[in-house]
């Protein structure tokens, strides 16, 4: 089988980009054709046989004339749609798998797909992995940057509520183009061409179905994560938070949780934003952003760690990853985090945002009895992931749903 992945970044920038690389290395080792189509960078690592894709835009650029363009750009990409074509005419795939796609790419990929489809008469399916939002919110993240509140308001097409809430990066010139290509190709029913939309969580799923034109399409499959050694290791007297040091992830909350338990020790590990806000409380200790091994053996030595988000996190790894470490999570119920958590048997949920409950939570967590329970295989690996894919590459969907 041959699959295009789509994706505007083909280089290592976030969780989308681990997840496309990952899926297409699984898929050329169990024999398929793979080639990839996205945006121009120096840092790409990954490509297509004709060597064609999207020239790198800049949105940080001083240049007006830059500015202007890549406004145009953002909404609709004759640039895009001329070179996908060139791709689809050299490797003619089976299966086209889109990914993060708007703003860079924008959505003249798929009506270059489809008419592709209708002129060669191939019978290409288009799959989308809904990574975020981004078919409901014009920022993305259903989160007003301004208020920290969680919003829904675009919800049905009102996408006048950006503008007046600033939602896209805090700026109403942004806002507005935001609104406008949401609008614009909710109007124009682009995506009622996606064959079938992957969401990472039961939460997403739901929002996704607000929607008619998505209802039949969306399939829920959580993340996969790499199964790992659990060595035991002998225990450290300390609660974990590790993660962006942010509002939107709980951090205030959390800090006061910390004031409230000055005989517990908390270790923070991450960078961002909040950073000075931990500064003086004797009871945490920030050892910055730490990845790999550093990162491992803190998450296995915790006694357990806390996921304190304020937004609608979707699969977030970190609940993920702790518990494949043997490390029990006290996470807030909020988004996709409760599908992660067994409660009672390998963590617990407390009320996002609420300071007193978070702090009886982790006074009475019992995290000696959950960690024994943080055992097997609690996620999907890539494998079993992978096999659920191909079932919806091929079409059938029931397969995916019963494997």
């Amino acid at each position: 089988m041959k699959i295009l992945i789509i994706n505007k970044f083909l280089h290592h920038n976030g969780g989308s980009e681990t997840y496309i690389f990952q899926i297409g290395d699984w898929l050329k080792n169990n024999g398929h054709e793979v080639e990839y189509f996205g945006m121009e960078h120096n840092g790409r690592c990954v490509g297509n046989s004709v060597d064609v894709y999207t020239t790198e835009m800049d949105f940080h650029t001083k240049s007006k004339f830059a500015l202007i363009s890549n406004t145009f750009k953002t909404i609709y990409s004759i640039e895009a749609r001329e070179k996908i074509r060139r791709v689809l005419d050299s490797f003619s795939p089976d299966v086209c798998h889109l990914n993060n796609f708007n703003y860079q790419l924008t959505p003249t990929v798929i009506l270059e797909i489809v008419k592709w489809r209708k002129q060669t008469g191939k019978n290409c399916r288009i799959i989308y992995t809904a990574h975020d939002y981004q078919l409901l919110c014009p920022n993305h993240m259903c989160h007003n940057p301004n208020t920290y509140e969680n919003c829904e308001k675009c919800f049905g097409g009102h996408y006048t509520n950006c503008i007046k809430g600033r939602c896209v990066h805090g700026s109403i010139a942004k806002s507005v183009v935001g609104a406008l290509e949401a609008w614009f190709w909710n109007m124009n029913g682009v995506y009622k061409y996606l064959d079938k939309i992957i969401c990472c969580s039961k939460f997403l799923k739901e929002k996704m179905d607000v929607n008619p034109i998505f209802r039949d399409k969306t399939q829920t499959m959580h993340n996969f994560i790499k199964r790992k050694r659990k060595n035991i290791m002998p225990r450290k007297d300390y609660v974990l938070y590790f993660g962006r040091y942010s509002a939107e992830k709980g951090l205030n909350t959390l800090i006061n949780a910390c004031k409230n338990l000055p005989s517990i020790e908390f270790i923070f590990a991450g960078k961002g934003p909040l950073e000075d806000e931990m500064k003086g409380i004797d009871n945490i200790r920030d050892v910055g952003f730490l990845t790999g091994d550093k990162l491992e053996l803190l998450i296995k030595e915790a006694k357990f760690s806390v996921y304190p988000s304020e937004w609608y996190e979707n699969c977030p790894f970190s609940v993920m990853e702790s518990q494949i470490l043997g490390t029990p999570v006290l996470g807030a119920n909020i988004g996709g985090i409760p599908e992660l958590i067994q409660v009672g048997k390998t963590g617990e949920l407390f009320e996002s945002g609420n300071v007193e409950d978070l702090t009886n939570k982790i006074k009475s967590f019992r995290a000696e009895e959950y960690r024994m329970n943080c055992q097997g295989n609690l996620f999907d690996d890539i494998d079993d992931y992978c096999r659920k894919l191909m079932c919806l590459y091929m079409g059938d969907e029931l397969q995916c749903q019963e494997s």
